[in-house]
Formats: C-alpha cells, sequence, structure tokens
C-alpha cells in the first residue's frame, strides 16, 4: 500500500552531460565550453558571444591550476598519522580547513553534540569509513585517503570509544565538490515551481463530481492516508527538475547552499568519487569496493540522521529528523492501515530500495480483491456444505466397505468414516473453484499490467524517466582472470579485459550442469518423502493410541510436510553456496551481470525446491498405484501411497497450507528477530561495559557501526521471499483458495517489519538509482504463464470437478438433459468406485483382520476409488467405457482452459496500455513549458549582460536580442 506521489518534471536542459573517466584525476581531459541559448521557433541563427569564450579560457586556466595543485598534494608527506589520534578528540586531517566560511562565527552545540557533524560543528559528515590499526594495508590507505583529499574532500579521524583498534573516518564534501560532481553525475535538482492546471471539463462531468464529493462528505477522511502536516515539504515534488549545471546555477531554488542537496545526494556523490580513486600504482587498483573487498577498510556507510525516537510527541513537537519521522509514519505499527510515504523513503533511502516498497504496496493493495474472492469460494464452500450431494452419500454411505490403503496393517474401514474429510474436501473444490481458478490467472495478468503503469508514474515522479546507467566498471574477478587479454570496448573507446566465446559456452555449460545436478538432488529429497509417507503410513495404522491409528493418512501427511519443510530449508544452505560458486565460475564481467545470474539460479533453486513435494502431491499422488491385487511397488518392496477415499486434495491443502505458514513465519524471524537478537546483544555488552548514561552519549558514527549492516545481496533475500509467495499464491490456488488471504496478511506486517528493519536495525545503505526491479518482472512474468497451466491440471486431475460433471451429463439421473444440478448427483459415490474380490489380494497385501466386525462374517468385497469392471467380469479389473470418458474431458478441459485464459491475458495486456494518456499529456505539457521556462530565462540573463556592458560603455555589432 502506497500514498500516491505528487509529480515532478522529467526535463531537457540546454547542458551536454559530460562523463567521468573511471580513473579519476590520471589524465587531464577539459572539455571546451559549450552552451545552447534557448530561442524561440521564429529565431534560427545567433551570433557568437565572445565574452562567453574568455570566461571559458579563464575557467579552463582555473582547472589546470587546481589539477597541478592537486598533483602537488599527492606527492607530499602523507597526513593521516595516527598518532595524532585520541580518544573521544577529533582530530582534523583536512587540508582545506581555511576555506571554512565565517571564522569568527559561534560553533554550534546542537551540531557537535549530535555527531552529524565535523568538529567545528558547521561541516556535515556525508560518509564514514572504518578501519582497524592493526590491519597490514596501511600504505594503501595512505594513498587512498591523500588521493582524497587531493579530489577536494574534507576529512577528520576519531579512535572509538569501546575499542581504540577501530578508527572512523570523517568525509564531507564542500559545496564546490558536490557543485562539480552533481554536474557530472547529472543529478537532477529544483529549479522552478510547478504550474499546475486542470482539464477542461463539462457541465454533465462537473454535476456528477459535486454529488461524488456530497456523498463523501458522509464518509471518514481518508483514514489511510497520513497526515500532511506531519510530512515535510519535499520540494523536489512539487518543482521542475534538471540535471544540475554551474553554468546555470542562477536558474536553480538555492535557498541555503549547505541543504540545496539532500543528505542521501550528498552521500551518493560522495560514493561516486570514492569508488573512482586510485589506492596504488596500477590500472585496476582502484575504488573503494576493492579495499572493503582486501580487508584495508572494514565498514562504510553513510549516517542515519540521528535518533530514531523521542522524547516529545511528533504532533505537538514534530519530528527531530527525517529517520525519526519515518519510524512514527512508516514503521511504527500504529500505522500499519495507512498508506506508506513513498516519497520521503526515497529521499532517505534512495530510488532502488522506494521502488521495492512501491511494489511491495502495489501486490499487497491488489491481494486485498484476490483475497476477497478467494474467502467468498471458500464461505461459498461452508453454506453449500449441507447441500452436497456426494459428501451427503459419503457420510450416510455405512454400507460401503473401502479396502485397506496400505499393506496388512491398514484395515478395512467405512467410507463413511471419511465424512468430514468429504466436507473439508467440499470447502476448498465446489462449483466456485474454475471461477476462482480463471479470476487468479486474470489477476496475475492485471497486477502486471497495472504494475507497470504505475512504475511508469513513480519514475516520472522520480525523475527516472530519463535517467541511464552509467556504464558499468569490471568486476576485478573478472579483470584479474582475463587481464591478459584485451579489446576496444565499444562505448569507451578504451582496451577492457575481453573472455573468449569458447571459454564464455564451456563455463555456462558446466554451470548448466551444475544446476541440472542440484535438482536432481531436490528430486531425490522428493523420493525421500515418498518412501517416508509409504513406510509410515503402515506404522502409523498399527499405532498404540487410536486417535493416530484412526487417523494415519493424515499423520503421514502432517508429520511429511514438516521434515519436508526441514529439508528446504537446508537444501536452501546448500543452494546459495552452490550458486555462489557456480555464479563465480561463470565469470560474470560487470556486477548487474553478477547479480542477474545469481538472481535466476537461486530462485530456480529455491523454487524446485519448495514446490516439488507440492507437485508430487497434486499429480502424481495416487496416479500410479495400480489397483488391489496387482499394486505397483517402488523397487518391487514399497507399495505406492493412494489417495484417501474423498480424494487427494486435502493432501494438497495441508502441503500448501504448513508449508506457507511455516515459511512465512520463518522468513519474518530470520528478517527481524536475527538482526534485534544481535543488536540487543551489543547493547547489552556495551551496558556493561560503559554503562547505560555512557552509551546514549555515544556519536552517531559509533551508534550505527554497531548496528547490523544491508544483507551482502541488496534487496535480494526480500524480493526472493515475495516471488516465492507469489508463487504460492497463483501456481495452486485451485487447491488452495485462502493462499491470497494468507499473502494479504503476512504482507501487511511484512511492510511495517521491513520498515522498522531498515530505520531501526540496519546501517543506513546507499541511495541507489533504478528504473525498475530487475529481473523479477520477467520471472513474475513467468510465474503467471506457469500458474494457468499448473491450476488448468489441478482442476482436471487433482480435483472431481471433472469426473462430477461427466457423470452428471452422461451417466447420472439427468443423462441427455444438459443439467447438472445437485440432483443430477445421485449415485456419483457409487459410480465412481469399483468392486475387488477380497481373495485376490497379494500374500504380502492381504490385511491382517478379515472385516468381521463389520457384518459378522468375513468380507467377500471392498471398493476402491477407479473405474474398472468388476471381477467377474470377461477382462476382471480393465477400465470401463465411463474411464475413457473422464480421462477424455480431463484432457479437452485442460486445452479449452489454457487457450481461453491464455486469450484473456494476451487480450488485457493489449487493451491496458504501459504508459497513462494523462500521465503522457503531462509530460508533452511539462516539457513544453520547461522550454519555454528555459528561454525566458536565458534572455533574461542576456539582457542583463547587454545592459552590463552598455554601462561599461562596451558594445559589439550584430547582438542579439
Amino acid at each position: 500500500m502506497e500514498a500516491s506521489s505528487s509529480g515532478s518534471i522529467s526535463a531537457v536542459t540546454g547542458e551536454k552531460a559530460k562523463t567521468h573517466k573511471p580513473e579519476g584525476r590520471d589524465d587531464l581531459q577539459v572539455n571546451r565550453l559549450e552552451t545552447q541559448i534557448w530561442i524561440k521557433p521564429d529565431i534560427e541563427k545567433t551570433d557568437v558571444d565572445f565574452s562567453e569564450i574568455l570566461n571559458a579560457i579563464q575557467e579552463i586556466a582555473k582547472d589546470v591550476n587546481i589539477f597541478f595543485d592537486e598533483l602537488e598534494g599527492v606527492n607530499s608527506p602523507s597526513k593521516d598519522d595516527d598518532s595524532l589520534l585520541h580518544h573521544g578528540n577529533l582530530t582534523s586531517t583536512s587540508d582545506d580547513a581555511s576555506r571554512l566560511e565565517v571564522v569568527g562565527e559561534e560553533v554550534p552545540d546542537k551540531n557537535k553534540a549530535n555527531g552529524l557533524y565535523f568538529r567545528d560543528g558547521k561541516c556535515r559528515i556525508d560518509y564514514i569509513l572504518v578501519y582497524r590499526k592493526s590491519n597490514p594495508q596501511t600504505e594503501k590507505r595512505e594513498v587512498f585517503e591523500r588521493n582524497i583529499r587531493a579530489e577536494g574532500l574534507q576529512m577528520e579521524k576519531e579512535s572509538s570509544l569501546t575499542n581504540s583498534d577501530i578508527i572512523f573516518v570523517k568525509l564531507h564534501a564542500p559545496w564546490e565538490v558536490l557543485g562539480k560532481y552533481a554536474e557530472l553525475m547529472n543529478v537532477r535538482m529544483p529549479f522552478r515551481r510547478k504550474i499546475y492546471y486542470l482539464h477542461r471539463r463539462y457541465k454533465f462531468m462537473n454535476r456528477i463530481e459535486k454529488q461524488i464529493s456530497r456523498f463523501r462528505g458522509w464518509l471518514p477522511r481518508k483514514p489511510m492516508k497520513l497526515d500532511k502536516e506531519t510530512l515535510p515539504d519535499l520540494e523536489e515534488n512539487d518543482c521542475y527538475t534538471a540535471p544540475f549545471s554551474q553554468q546555470r546555477i542562477h536558474h536553480f531554488i538555492i535557498h541555503n547552499k549547505d541543504t540545496f542537496f539532500n543528505n542521501a545526494t550528498r552521500s551518493r556523490i560522495v560514493h561516486h568519487i570514492l569508488q573512482r580513486v586510485k589506492y596504488e600504482e596500477g590500472k585496476n587498483k582502484i575504488g573503494l569496493n576493492r579495499l572493503l573487498s582486501n580487508g584495508s577498510y572494514e565498514a562504510a556507510f553513510p549516517l542515519h540522521e540521528g535518533s530514531y525516537r523521542s522524547k516529545n510527541s511528533i504532533r505537538t513537537h514534530g519530528a527531530e529528523n527525517h529517520r525519526h519521522l519515518l519510524y512514527e509514519c512508516w514503521a511504527s505499527w500504529g500505522v500499519w492501515y495507512k498508506y506508506q510515504p513513498l516519497d520521503l523513503v526515497r529521499r532517505y533511502f534512495g530510488e532502488k530500495i522506494g521502488l521495492y516498497f512501491a511494489w511491495l504496496g502495489w501486490y499487497t493493495g491488489m491481494l486485498f480483491p484476490a483475497a476477497f474472492i478467494g474467502l467468498f469460494v471458500f464461505l461459498y464452500g461452508v453454506t453449500t456444505l449441507n447441500h452436497c450431494q456426494v459428501s451427503k452419500e459419503v457420510c450416510q454411505a455405512t454400507d460401503i466397505i473401502m479396502c485397506p490403503i496400505c499393506d496388512k496393517y491398514c484395515p478395512f474401514m467405512r467410507l463413511s468414516d471419511s465424512c468430514v474429510y468429504a466436507k473439508v474436501t467440499h470447502l476448498f473444490d465446489n462449483g466456485a473453484t474454475v471461477f476462482f481458478a480463471v479470476f487468479m490467472a486474470v489477476w496475475a495478468t492485471v497486477f502486471l499490467e497495472f504494475w507497470k503503469r504505475r512504475r511508469a508514474v513513480i519514475a516520472y515522479d522520480w525523475d527516472l524517466i530519463d535517467w541511464e546507467e552509467e556504464e558499468e566498471e569490471i568486476r576485478p574477478q573478472f579483470e584479474a582472470k582475463y587481464s591478459k587479454k584485451e579489446r576496444m570496448n565499444p562505448i569507451s573507446g578504451k582496451p577492457e579485459p575481453y573472455q573468449a566465446f569458447a571459454d564464455k559456452c564451456s563455463r555456462l555449460i558446466v554451470s548448466a550442469s551444475g544446476i541440472f545436478f542440484m535438482i536432481c538432488v531436490v528430486i531425490a529429497a522428493v523420493f525421500g518423502i515418498v518412501i517416508y509417507r509409504v513406510v509410515t503410513v503402515s506404522t502409523f495404522a498399527a499405532f498404540k493410541w487410536a486417535l493416530i491409528r484412526n487417523n494415519s493418512q493424515v499423520a503421514t501427511t502432517g508429520t511429511a510436510v514438516c521434515i519436508n519443510f526441514c529439508i528446504i530449508m537446508l537444501l536452501n544452505v546448500l543452494y546459495e553456496k552452490v550458486a555462489l560458486f557456480l555464479t563465480n565460475l561463470e565469470q560474470p564481467r560487470t556486477e548487474s551481470e553478477w547479480e542477474n545470474s545469481f538472481t535466476l539460479k537461486m530462485f530456480l533453486f529455491q523454487f524446485v525446491n519448495l514446490n516439488s513435494s507440492t507437485f508430487y502431491i497434486a499429480f502424481f499422488l495416487g496416479r500410479f498405484t495400480g489397483h488391489p491385487g496387482a499394486y505397483l511397488r517402488l523397487i518391487n518392496r514399497w507399495r505406492l501411497e493412494e489417495c484417501h477415499p474423498s480424494g487427494c486434495l486435502i493432501d494438497l491443502c495441508m502441503q500448501m497450507g504448513i508449508i506457507m505458514v511455516l515459511k512465512q513465519t520463518w522468513n519474518n524471524f530470520m528478517e527481524l528477530g536475527y538482526p534485534l537478537i544481535q543488536n540487543w546483544w551489543t547493547r547489552r555488552k556495551l551496558r556493561q561495559e560503559y554503562g547505560t548514561q555512557r552509551k546514549t552519549s555515544f556519536p552517531q558514527w559509533e551508534k550505527d557501526y554497531n548496528l547490523q549492516p544491508m544483507n551482502a545481496y541488496g534487496l535480494f533475500d526480500e524480493y526472493l521471499e515475495m516471488i516465492l509467495q507469489f508463487g504460492f499464491t497463483t501456481i495452486f490456488v485451485a487447491a488452495f483458495p485462502l493462499a491470497p488471504l494468507l499473502a494479504l496478511l503476512n504482507n501487511i506486517i511484512e511492510i511495517r517489519l521491513d520498515a522498522y528493519k531498515f530505520v531501526t536495525q540496519w546501517r543506513r545503505p546507499l541511495a541507489s538509482r533504478a528504473k525498475d526491479i530487475g529481473i523479477w518482472y520477467g520471472i513474475l512474468e513467468g510465474i503467471g504463464i506457469l500458474s494457468v497451466i499448473t491450476n488448468a491440471f489441478v482442476i482436471a486431475v487433482t480435483s472431481d470437478f471433472i469426473p462430477r460433471l461427466v457423470y452428471a451429463y452422461k451417466y447420472g439421473p439427468c443423462a441427455g438433459q444438459g443439467e447438472a444440478g445437485q440432483k443430477c448427483m445421485v449415485g456419483y459415490v457409487n459410480a465412481s468406485l469399483s468392486v475387488f474380490l477380497v481373495s485376490d489380494f497379494e500374500n504380502r497385501s492381504e490385511p491382517t483382520s478379515n472385516g468381521s466386525e463389520f457384518s459378522g462374517s468375513p468380507l467377500k468385497y471392498c471398493r476402491y476409488r477407479d473405474y474398472r469392471d468388476p471381477p467377474h467380469s470377461p477382462v476382471p479389473y480393465g477400465y470401463t467405457l465411463q474411464f475413457w470418458h473422464v480421462l477424455a474431458a480431463r484432457l479437452a478441459f485442460i486445452i479449452v482452459f489454457e487457450h481461453l485464459v491464455f486469450c484473456i491475458k494476451h487480450l488485457i495486456s493489449y487493451l491496458i496500455p504501459d504508459l497513462p494518456k494523462d500521465l503522457r499529456d503531462r509530460m508533452r505539457r511539462e516539457k513544453y513549458l520547461i522550454q519555454e521556462m528555459m528561454y525566458e530565462a536565458e534572455l533574461e540573463r542576456l539582457q542583463k549582460e547587454r545592459k552590463e556592458r552598455k554601462k561599461n560603455g562596451k558594445s559589439y555589432h550584430n547582438e542579439w536580442p
């Protein structure tokens, strides 16, 4: 559930995007000044303004001087000597201390105390690096930090209050550095307030809107929306934005240079610089990530904006900071029913995390209709239970004796003993099941199509329409492996390591073989579960307790599901290591390729691991068992398990219900419970060593360092959990209509758990940008296609929908009349059971009891679920004509159902455009308005310059305007 965001503009300015060399400042590249004057269409030419060229030459000379000054700074002696450090004392090592503005001004005490600023209380901490003095990589760190200062970043160091071996390096980016790199990175910033306009409406529509607004007056005032007074004024959402340009700085809305770039943007710019700073001589010795991987630095993270708790109420005193605001309006359990403040989430955590929560909220909101319809199907089964002819006949069949379901120890049983299971089966397998399966197939398509529209709106609101990912850096492992063979990059024009096609194919083949082997391991685990079910059903049938002995099949299914869940969780740990090994074996070129490959493998492993047993129960359990007297056996020893007399659907429901509940409970515990326990243990140790008062006085960097880092795979675990849940919700939903309801309840909790984890338990992640959810969207589409096929087979094969339909139209009392009501189902149970002669039992299958407890004499015949001829027919136990009719109807239903649903899905995909029409119109109109604004601003600037030249007595010919 998310709040609808007010849009911001995707603007096109006259500035050409500049590229930044990955090697940092090794080669001096001076770009000539390129200005583009926004003019009206009727003006085609403009003369060159020589003053602009003179200014450009001055800027170039200035940049050259700065560059050589920085080269001198790189060659100067090291200034980060650890002997300058003192416990609890900030020691500045910045070369730019003289650049501080307003030297004589009093330092704010509040900024000093909150741990978010340097010692002077004015320079805000934008990034934290952590290392240990005992680490031997001292030389690399010194070179790296000298080059950081050469880039213009200011630096201070301080030792930890709890461990003198831990050193915190605090980094601050001055305005000049922020402006320079914001222009290089094309960071979009607000430059003009938005002009909102209303569409022209007809009188009839105005009347309808008045009536609707009058009706809304009787309703509550939108309780799901957040109070706008508690949310800060997010300026960039009410302004047109454009890529920042220092030459056009007068166009942008700058009230305060210290707050013009928000904290997330400042940290992103600093991280961009750190990724391009060298730490050693060599072509590839560059970037913070390599220093983290080789242990030179222990951690690197941006700071949280203070504490998430406050002694004062947010309603009376307002929020202390954005973290406190997010905790109160997003991560608190008291606001579970409200929309998410997505704009604030994006501003604090970045677009990538904001898109995850936007998708999770959209998915949760779309689960409401699915959960409602699923609950309706279940309640329909409850209300029609007393009118169901099939369950009535089962409950009244006291004279029908069923054959034993296992060898020797399982007794004969009355069909009426399965009355409860027949009623429970009707709750899930009733007349509304087919409709619900079609609805869920269509729902999956509508969900994905409308998410594309929602993503387009979010991308527009968050200025992601024109954003393109930078050319990614090559992974260090790839460089080390293929550094001897190089070729020219067609984009950058620079030589880079190259992987031969034959080498790549061989690695992919080995990786695919590994995937196939692990899938075989899953199948082997399922085979072990099958053997367990076959063996234990006989054991439970001979159990001492009557409750277990009389419900041996249910006990077998329940324990098998729990054991299967434990195997699933153990294999998941193994699969992660195998997927990591296979992905590294493939040697992907970039980080995004590595992430996509790893994501696909982990999804395949966990999807097969989680659903293999469910596929077995749905499509194989009880299908290939043979018949009494000629059972099929595993390794000629164990008799295959049969379905319950009421059918196999009850086993499938138990499998899905138990796995879904246990999996979601375990995931929620591991996501929140594990970090909570770790952070609690850390706080407990600090309390014991330093006391409660000393602990509260720790600076912010110390508090954040003691928090848990974000997962190494980023949002992978969060996405994977939800995608697997989406599979459970759609693939076998025909057998378990309550799956969407369970998913909805879990997701309402999941949103707040994830929010609480991000705000309170994890270090602040780096604000990253992204346009969509990546490879996960393709996986969702694949699951949507698979769900159509599986639900068709569940209805046709697993449930009794098709046999009942064939009986009603062909063999029942209404045969040939075109009716299929409950009265047409009279005699269905007897027609679906075949007769077996007890004397035809095999020696190893013959039960220990002779059934004399039912009629006083040994039984001669028993019944079993199948369509076979009686024992005295010309072909004993051969298939009847009704069996072939049912089989043909099942195949026909699968074909018709799949083609019909796929046609509906493609029609919906065609009818729903990816971009809303009103959004397209807004983009076109605002692009036009931006061009007009930029033209007016440029014209105003040129007119001012012309007036100034006239005052100074200077004049040029052919001036315009």
